[in-house]
């Protein structure tokens, strides 16, 4: 039986919490490797066995099918699930489970029948509006079981024009729980990595956008260009002369052909070639084989990004320039897998991708057209290492950085690191807590305020975070779950009430705090709490002078 990691279970916990207490759907983020699939394989085990409810399973691709199929039947084989995929060739209606592909059944909600749960896979495939084919089947889903709820899992909560996939109303609508690259790295779950830029810079300044995405014809023409693929992979074979497995992501199809050449007549490698149109049998031969360690080099155009698992590769090379966060975000994530004697994966980025959209664990999304600031790291200029903006001296060869003010002139564009800077956690215990009412600086009259709380942690130090319950959406949702820790009583509607019964004793001690602190980042976190016991109700006579709680 598979045992789910400590995070998996929060993650299973915060879902179980928020079904509980909202009457909205909630979005789980786990990065590419941390291992979505597991969790939604146990809420499956729970759902069915002490909830006695039936659940469907939705992805997109085959490949994220078999990988749930697979845990299921590893983590409760008692389950008897069923699968409707054509690209499976099965067609099972009548499961208490079943995993289906979207392009299967986005028209046959009807005939599925009803579920009590529908867990959505790459949930950020989910378009905001229009016709698409989750959209058409969730629909009508809830035709067939108005009480539906759904649950989205997901690495990047967003999509390149509409920003977040968690909206009011759209089928997703708040994130029950997230945890990031860097912490998954830390603790040993993925895959550390580190990046070079390639030495032949491209300009994509003529690049026209379609669709928030450069044109792809004018794409694999400026990467196509011959002194450009012989460079590139020159540097990838003088890269890769210690890696095992490298994963090439191409511009286009004659431009992967003409990587595949190069590689193959002029420098004497073995290099596998797959596209969208590689017949399946041919496919699954190479995948094997490069996943074995059979074929060191593999060449893809836009087929092996989502649900593509191949834990041993150590080398992933961007020779595509992309405007998608999305897109880049999955290409970089092939390799954060954990695989044996592996100590991290190199990213060779040819494509500007990491200065454009910013670290991987914490991606810049900005709309389509819209101004975004300088990713916050750099280029080493003697070992093309792209590092943390902070470092004085290059950690790959020991470069000396000159000091800001004799470089602010320059023309070169800084570059950002793969990964973002140090993280800090520090555990403090808290000595006394104060509450008071936050004013905006230059707030207009009827702005809304904020409960401002101080944490005593030292003889003159303190650590303070802000409470909004006066605020809408997502920060008012915060303040709830922050207050309902804490204090038994109801949800104030403003700061000045939240102060006042917290100064009468309405709300639990605070026994200690742990902050997140990043290097260069300004502002410090709070991430965790040690709550003490939570204090009897307050008596009617000081609570009457409130408005009661307005449910969420």
């Amino acid at each position: 039986m598979l045992h789910l990691r400590p995070y998996q279970e929060d993650a299973k916990a915060a879902v179980y919490e928020h079904l509980r207490t909202r009457d909205d759907n909630p979005c789980v983020v786990i990065p590419t490797a941390g291992g979505k699939t597991p969790v939604m394989a146990s809420i499956c085990k729970d759902a069915v066995g002490q909830w006695n409810g039936r659940v469907l399973i939705l992805a997109h691709v085959k490949e994220l099918l078999e990988q749930a199929a697979d845990k299921l039947q590893r983590i409760c084989p008692e389950v008897q699930f069923g699968v409707y995929s054509a690209g499976l060739k099965r067609r099972d209606t009548a499961n208490r489970v079943i995993i289906a592909g979207i392009q299967s059944v986005y028209r046959r909600a009807c005939e599925l029948d009803s579920f009590d749960l529908v867990v959505i896979d790459e949930a950020h495939m989910i378009p905001l509006d229009g016709d698409g084919m989750y959209r058409q089947f969730l629909a009508d889903a809830r035709v067939v079981n108005p009480n539906l709820r759904i649950v989205g899992f997901t690495a990047t909560p967003f999509r390149m024009k509409t920003g977040t996939i968690c909206t009011p109303d759209g089928f997703l609508n708040h994130v029950c729980y997230e945890i990031g690259v860097r912490e998954l790295i830390r603790d040993g779950f993925l895959c550390p990595l580190v990046t070079k830029a390639g030495k032949t810079k491209i300009d994509t300044s003529g690049l026209h956008v379609r669709g928030g995405e450069f044109v792809a014809g004018e794409v694999e023409d400026l990467m196509d260009q011959e002194d450009l693929v012989r460079a590139a992979c020159a540097e990838i074979i003088e890269q890769t002369v210690q890696r095992r497995a490298c994963l090439v992501f191409a511009s286009g199809v004659k431009h992967g052909e003409h990587v595949v050449d190069v590689l193959t007549n002029k420098h004497g490698v073995e290099c596998g070639f797959v596209t969208g149109e590689t017949p399946i049998a041919e496919r699954d031969e190479l995948l094997g084989r490069f996943r074995a360690g059979g074929l060191k080099y593999l060449v893809n155009v836009n087929v092996l990004t989502t649900g593509f698992d191949a834990p041993n590769i150590d080398c992933v090379a961007l020779v595509r320039p992309t405007l998608s966060p999305g897109l880049y975000y999955q290409m970089v994530g092939r390799g954060f897998r954990l695989h044996a004697g592996k100590q991290d994966c190199l990213v060779l980025d040819f494509g500007g991708n990491v200065l454009r959209h910013g670290p991987v664990d914490q991606i810049n999304v900005k709309p389509v057209g819209g101004a975004g600031g300088e990713a916050p790291a750099k280029e080493c200029p003697e070992c093309q290492a792209v590092i943390a903006a902070g470092y004085a001296i290059c950690p790959q060869c020991g470069y000396e950085f000159p000091p800001p003010e004799r470089r602010k002139h320059e023309a070169k564009a800084t570059e950002a690191g793969i990964l973002s800077g140090q993280v800090t956690t520090t555990k403090y215990t808290v000595q006394d807590a104060f509450y008071s009412v936050h004013v905006k600086r230059g707030a207009a009259e009827g702005d809304p305020n904020t409960m401002r709380v101080d944490y005593k942690v030292g003889w003159h130090d303190h650590k303070s975070e802000w409470v909004c319950f006066e605020h809408t959406g997502y920060a008012r949702q915060k303040a709830v779950a922050w207050w309902r820790r804490r204090s038994p009583d109801p949800v104030p509607e403003s700061a000045d009430r939240a102060v006042e019964l917290c100064q009468n004793g309405a709300l639990a001690t605070t026994q200690s705090i742990t902050i997140r602190s990043v290097t260069g980042d300004k502002y410090e976190r709070i991430i965790d709490y040690e709550i003490g016991p939570l204090p009897e109700a307050l008596p009617t006579e000081l609570l009457e002078f409130y408005e009661e709680e307005v449910p969420f």
